[in-house]
Order: structure tokens, then sequence, then C-alpha cells
């Protein structure tokens, strides 16, 4: 399962109400990106939720693919969000509050932690890779996001 399928939603259930549907609880569900991208019944939420939802949009789901919102895109960029802010010193408990408080969206701390141990490691693995390719710059590029990720 991909670390996007594990971002919910915040307060799911009072969304659904005030949009007047029923929709899933994963932030990244085809439904919810249709919902999202669309704009429909956006005018019936309340404005902070309707700001956060806006803001979600704007940052995640702004592409020129053809595909758009279900061109990857939009989990490519939440990624680099988190790992972004991981870079900045954050824990997974604090990316989880942060991310909650940007968008109205959550995951648990473990998965972000696995998510980010995860990054880790695929890091270790392209540094191994281009040492034994003798590419310096991708080893020294990979050892640095690694020494960011690590703390």
């Amino acid at each position: 399962m991909a670390f996007t399928d594990k971002i919910y939603v915040k307060n799911h259930r009072q969304l659904a109400s005030q949009l007047e549907t029923n929709i899933p609880k994963g932030a990244f569900a085809g439904a919810t990106l249709d919902i999202l991208y669309s704009g429909d019944g956006l005018s019936k939420l309340d404005s902070t939720t309707r700001d956060r939802i806006l803001d979600f949009a704007e940052d995640f789901l702004d592409c020129d693919c053809d595909a758009n919102p279900y061109c990857g895109c939009p989990e490519e960029k939440f990624m680099r969000y988190v790992l972004e802010l991981r870079a900045e010193g954050l824990g997974p408990q604090a990316i989880v509050d942060v991310m909650t408080d940007d968008y109205m969206v959550y995951a648990y701390t473990g998965d972000v932690l696995s998510f980010l141990d995860n990054s880790v490691r695929n890091l270790e693995a392209i540094e191994t890779l281009a040492d034994v390719e003798g590419n310096e710059e991708m080893s020294d590029k990979a050892r640095r996001a690694k020494r960011e990720l690590s703390g």
C-alpha cells in the first residue's frame, strides 16, 4: 500500500455532511480528488474548511498533465511535502500535526515513520549503486539527502 493511501481526511463525517454526499476517508482516493478538483459543493463548506481544501488543491492538484488529478503528481507532491517537513527537522508526530493544520488531512505516526524509514533505505540503495557506477555526484547527493532525513 502506498504512503498516500494512508493519508486521511480529518473530520471526514462532518465534511461529508456539509457536502451532502459520501466521500471516501482517503485524501487521495479517486472520488475525494474528484470532489476537491471539481470544486462542486465547496460553497456548502464553512470558510475555514473551504480554505484548507482549496490550499490542498492548489498545492497538490495543480499540474498540466492530461490525466490530472490521476497522473500521480498529487501523490508525488505530497510525499515531497512530507520529506521537506522532515528535512526541516520535524519528527513524525510533528509532521502529522503540520499536515493536519495545513490541509485537514492526517496519517498515523507509524505510517509516517515507515515512509521516512523507507525513504532513507531507498537513498542508501541509490548511494550504493552510484558508488558502484562511479557516479560521485549522485552518490554525494543521495548521501546529503539521507543525512537530512535521518536528522
